[in-house]
C-alpha cells in the first residue's frame, strides 16, 4: 500500500515537538513499508522551513536533514496538474493550497494513505484517505499498511 508523509508527521518523527508523538511517529516511520512511502516535494519545503525558523537548524542541517528524508521516502514532484487539483480542493473542500498540493500530489501517486495530523483525519479524495497517526484508535488502512 502507498503511504505519503505530511510535513507535521516528519517534524514530529524529527524530534522538534513532544516526546510522546516523537516516538509515535518514529515508530510509524520504522515500519512503513519500503519503497511504498512517498513524501511530496511541498512536505520537504516546509520541513526545512521549521527546521531552519523554528527549531534553529543551520542552513546546512537543515539541508542533511531533507537530503535524508528524500533519501528513506521516494519524493512526490509538484507539477501543473498537482496544482490544479490542488485549486479545485481550495474550492470544493477549503483546503489551504499548500495543504492541497500534498494532498493532489499523494493521490496523483496512487497513495492510498496520506499521514497527517492538521488535516481533515478521514478524509476521503480520489481514492487517498487522511489519517491522523496520532489518534487513539489506529485507522484501519494505516494498521493494514504497518503490519
Amino acid at each position: 500500500m502507498r503511504i505519503a508523509l505530511d510535513s507535521n508527521f516528519l517534524l514530529y518523527a524529527e524530534g522538534t515537538n513532544d516526546a510522546k508523538r516523537r516516538d509515535i511517529a518514529r515508530d510509524i516511520a520504522r515500519r512503513l513499508p519500503f519503497r511504498e512511502s512517498f513524501v511530496p516535494v511541498q512536505a520537504l519545503g516546509e520541513v526545512f522551513r521549521v527546521l531552519t525558523r523554528k527549531a534553529g537548524y543551520s542552513a546546512e542541517i537543515a539541508r542533511a536533514t531533507i537530503l535524508n528524508m528524500r533519501d528513506i521516502y521516494c519524493p512526490l514532484e509538484t507539477t501543473e496538474s498537482t496544482l490544479l487539483a490542488a485549486m479545485d480542493l481550495v474550492a470544493n473542500h477549503q483546503f489551504t493550497i499548500w495543504n492541497a498540493i500534498i494532498l493532489s500530489s499523494a493521490a496523483e501517486a496512487n497513495c492510498r494513505v496520506l499521514i497527517s495530523e492538521d488535516m481533515q483525519d478521514g478524509f476521503v479524495w480520489r481514492g487517498l484517505t487522511i489519517v491522523n497517526p496520532f489518534s487513539a484508535k489506529r485507522h484501519p488502512l494505516l494498521e493494514a499498511a504497518l503490519s
